[in-house]
Formats: C-alpha cells, structure tokens, sequence
C-alpha cells in the first residue's frame, strides 16, 4: 500500500508540473513583464505553505524552505521570461501571445525549480540547512540575475545551482563541466560619422559607408591575426545601417554586433584592439569613429568541487553523462558565480530545433526526473556544507 501511494504522488506530481508548464507555455511574458507568472508562482508557493521572501523585486520571486537553521544555505535557480519570437510549433499548448513564445525552455526551467520545492518541502524537516529557490526575471536581457543580487536573496548562500534545457541532447541525458559552461556575452556600437555629398561627386565628401565597411573587415583581423588560436573569440556584425536613397552619400553610418569570450583578459583585450582599429582606418579616411561598450554576463565558472558534487547526483539518479560541445552562448547565472561557488548544469529535454528558434520544443518527461534531480542536489549540497 505505502508503494502504491508513493507511486500516485509521484504521478500527481508529474502531472501538476506538466499543468503548470503547459500554462507557463501558453501565456508567455517578456522580459521584465513575467508579472502574471510571477503571480501564478506566488500562488502555487503559497499553496504548499512555501514562505516567500519580502524582497524588491518588479517581477520573479525568491522562496526559502528550511530544515535546520543553524544549517548552511545554498540556492537553486530557474528563469522565468520568455522571447519575442513568433511560435511556429503545432503543440496544444503553443503560446496564444502574438510574437511571444518561450523558444529558450525558460518555462521548462521554472517548471522544475518548482518541482525541486514541491519535494523539498515534503522533506523540510530532514533538510540540513536552507533552500533558497530562486524564479528569475530577465534573463534574456542579460541583467536579471543582478537584480536578485542588489535584492540581498542571496546572502550568506554558500553555493547556488541552475540548469539549461538541452535540445542537443536526448531524453534522460545530462552534461556539465568545470569552469566555463558558457561565454562573455557583449555588445558594441560603432557610430561613424563622414561628410555627405552627392553620389555623382563622391571626392567632395567623405563616404562613411566605405569607412563602416573596410572597418567591418578589418575587425575581424583581431581574431585571426591578434589573437591565439587556442583562446575562444568571437566577434559578430550582425547591423549596419547607413543612408536613404540611392544618389545621396551619406554623411553617417552605424554598425552593431556581439562580442563573445571565456577568457578575462581576452575580454579586456578585445575592446581596447577595436578601438585601435576603428580609430585607424577612421583617421585614414578623414571620418570620426566612436565605439560603444555594452557588458553583458561574464562567462560562467563552474568550480570543480560543485561540478563533482553535480555529476555525482545526476550519475545515481540514472542520467547519461554527455560530454558537452563547446558554446559561445551567454547566460546570466554567470553573474552568481562570480559571487557564490557553484555548478550550472544541461538537461537533456530530447533532441529538437535549437533554442530560441520558433520550433523549439521540450519533452514533458524531462520534467519529473529533473525536478528529483535538483531537490537531491540541494540535499547533498547541505550535507556537504554541514560537515565542512
């Protein structure tokens, strides 16, 4: 009888957290805007009697579940916002908000950081310190994680946790590694400024689309010709813009892209060598050329002792450990882990389009393993704590 009951909660379980993805799926909210996520997790926090921390948070939410309070703490994190992407699956549940759609598994995310707490407050009084469960904002913008840091969730939090679906990687499969799981994440602007004239007397101006394209070029010696070939650099124009028909040089041009690193000092390096070569060629052509530094997430660094810890638990909760390809991808969790130890980890959600495209799916058996999977960490997270 007791495995029979063991076996309905278990199932109930599963359900309630399929539901609840589905729903999260079906009314997916930007970055900044998850207010009706953030209530509907306020709701299903509250009605399993899992305390919520007072904090200043515009959106997402911090909850806390504590067995001993002597104990350590650590923490445990999903993210909640969604994309502006048109969802182009054939689910039930596809997204019913024109232009969004939760294409980065986000909803995945927040679905089984709640299934760790629902079984981690069915455990609450063997736990051998805190939880803190943290539902992210803004994730997508690269800066949400910093603002539960300014919010003071995460003091005296000893280690943290987070983890991204996996669309490379099949049902039941599971990778992380020490050190870097993802890159710097930056952005640039480069605003040109020549002298416009007319297009049949281009020797009385200067031409600041010539100048955006020899810049163009010219960038992308640094990571061919300044950099080792064993450091990861990468560096993407992905906008230009310049002028409005077709017999007027103009007398402006603007050009926007990405710069992606692992390595610290690259990250330093990179911005100071543009800057170098924008200003050359710009003086060679008698325009004026600014760069624009945007900083996003650092690379994140899963240090060696959690990373253990985290593929210790996937291995006896019967996950395939994969070896996982290398990424330029960013992830704010990173902005944690140059605060608090810890281990970023990927969960195989079965093999499907890549994130952030509009036929992104995520298989609901995924959920149930995962949420086991996180609330076995947390455990033996504080049992290692503890006996430090």
């Amino acid at each position: 009888m007791g495995n029979e009951k063991l076996s309905e909660n278990i199932n109930n379980l599963e359900k309630k957290l399929i539901e609840v993805r589905h729903n999260f799926h079906k009314h997916p909210e930007l970055s900044n805007e998850e207010f009706e996520t953030t209530k509907t997790l306020r709701k299903l926090l509250n009605e399993a009697q899992i305390r919520i921390l007072k904090l200043p948070l515009k959106t997402g939410l911090v909850a806390e579940i504590t067995g001993d309070r002597e104990g350590p703490i650590i923490a445990i994190r999903g993210d909640i916002d969604a994309l502006p992407i048109i969802e182009e699956t054939e689910l039930e549940y596809k997204s019913q908000v024109s232009g969004k759609m939760h294409a980065c598994g986000h909803d995945f995310h927040a679905s089984v950081i709640l299934g760790a707490a629902y079984l981690l407050k069915q455990q609450e009084s063997t736990l051998e310190g805190t939880v803190r469960i943290i539902f992210q904002p803004a994730e997508e913008l690269g800066h949400g994680a910093e603002d539960v840091l300014a919010s003071g969730a995460l003091s005296n939090v000893a280690a943290i946790f987070g983890l991204h679906s996996a669309p490379e990687l099949e049902l039941g499969s599971f990778g992380t590694k020490v050190g870097a799981m993802t890159a710097a994440v930056d952005r640039f602007e480069i605003e040109i400024e020549g002298i416009g004239t007319h297009a049949s007397s281009p020797e009385k101006g200067i031409d600041p689309i010539i100048v955006a394209a020899h810049i163009i070029t010219s960038l992308q010696t640094i990571v061919s010709r300044s950099v080792s070939t064993f450091d990861q650099v990468l560096i993407s124009v992905t906008h230009i813009e310049s002028g409005n028909t077709w017999n007027v040089i103009p007398n402006k041009a603007y050009i926007e892209g990405t710069v992606r690193t692992v390595n610290a000092n690259m990250r330093e390096f990179v911005p100071s060598k543009m800057r170098q070569i924008i200003k050359g060629v710009a003086d060679s052509f008698g325009a004026t050329a600014e760069l624009k530094w945007y900083s996003g997430p650092p690379a994140t660094n899963n240090t060696k002792d959690w990373t253990e810890v985290a593929l210790e638990v996937a291995q006896k909760q019967g996950y395939v450990i994969r070896k996982l390809p290398d990424t330029l991808i960013g992830e704010d969790f990173a902005f944690y882990q140059e605060k608090i130890p810890g281990a970023f980890v990927k969960i195989g959600t079965g093999v499907s389009y890549s994130l952030h495209h509009p036929k992104f799916k995520v298989d609901d058996a995924a959920l149930l393993p995962a949420a086991n999977y996180f609330s076995e960490l947390a455990k033996r997270a504080l049992v290692i704590l503890k006996e430090k």
